[in-house]
């Protein structure tokens, strides 16, 4: 029993030990006249520069999920950076997050402008390898990640989480210079199936290297907790896709930056 004791004991220290090294904090920082409020994750007991990941946050703005996913991305090596699109202090819930998110989506000019003011943040950190940058979203900002793509941004690849696929202008497809993964619920509702076929023609239309995962049985929200276990309302979580969307994600990267 003393020796079980000390295992836990000393289990628990070294726990604690390797949880502080990721360090996570607030940054503040301008974007088409407004203030944003993103997060910074890394682990301090990586020296030198790292991939660098940046986050776009779903339709709620930056929640403590984005953040979860930050600090999960921060043990994995990488320097994450978490955006807002919508400002400091604009944390909407739904309906109100329906309307904010989808005034983005009708101005894609200053969604872009917020995607790329929040990837100069990322670059300009100093544990960032600028070489070296990838950006992942979920819902709303899965489609984020795709708009910020289609802007022409200069980075490795990006990942998009359950999330809209559609575009008001897909001929800038043909300004995507990185490689595009979706990971799509199989039976999401509020990604009807001609705006997966949309997807696929304006991708090869282009000519960009792309990977596209249906998950089976998971629909819109597979990789959120708060999203509940009832698929029958369109959105729920589910175990396996969560899981097995990570893994893809997680293997992309480490064939990018090996």
């Amino acid at each position: 029993m003393k020796n079980l004791f000390y295992f836990s004991f000393v289990s628990l220290i070294c726990s604690q030990i390797l949880q502080a090294d990721v360090v996570a904090e607030a940054v503040k920082y301008e974007s088409a006249g407004a203030t944003c409020e993103g997060w910074h994750a890394y682990d301090d007991s990586v020296d030198g520069k790292r991939p660098g990941i940046l986050i776009v946050h779903q339709w709620t703005g930056l929640t403590d999920y984005e953040k979860m996913r930050a600090k999960m991305l921060a043990e994995l090596g990488y320097n994450v950076f978490a955006l807002d699109i919508y400002g400091e202090g604009i944390r909407p819930k739904p309906p109100e997050s329906g309307k904010i998110s989808g005034s983005y989506k009708s101005d894609r000019a200053l969604f872009r402008k917020r995607l790329n003011d929040g990837l100069k943040v990322l670059r300009d950190l100093p544990q960032t390898d600028t070489g070296k940058i990838a950006a992942i979203g979920y819902c709303f900002g899965g489609t984020g990640v795709l708009e910020l793509a289609r802007s022409g941004a200069e980075i490795a690849g990006i990942v998009s989480f359950h999330g809209g696929l559609g575009t008001p202008t897909p001929e800038d497809a043909k300004n995507i210079q990185c490689e595009v993964v979706v990971l799509h619920g199989a039976v999401d509702p509020f990604v009807p199936a001609d705006e997966v076929a949309d997807f696929h023609r304006e991708m090869l239309a282009a000519n960009v290297a792309y990977t596209f995962t249906a998950y089976p049985d998971a629909v819109h929200a597979f990789t959120q907790k708060m999203a509940g276990d009832d698929p029958g309302r369109g959105a729920a979580y589910n175990e396996a896709a969560d899981k097995a969307s990570w893994k893809a994600m997680k293997e992309f990267f480490a064939e990018k930056f090996q």
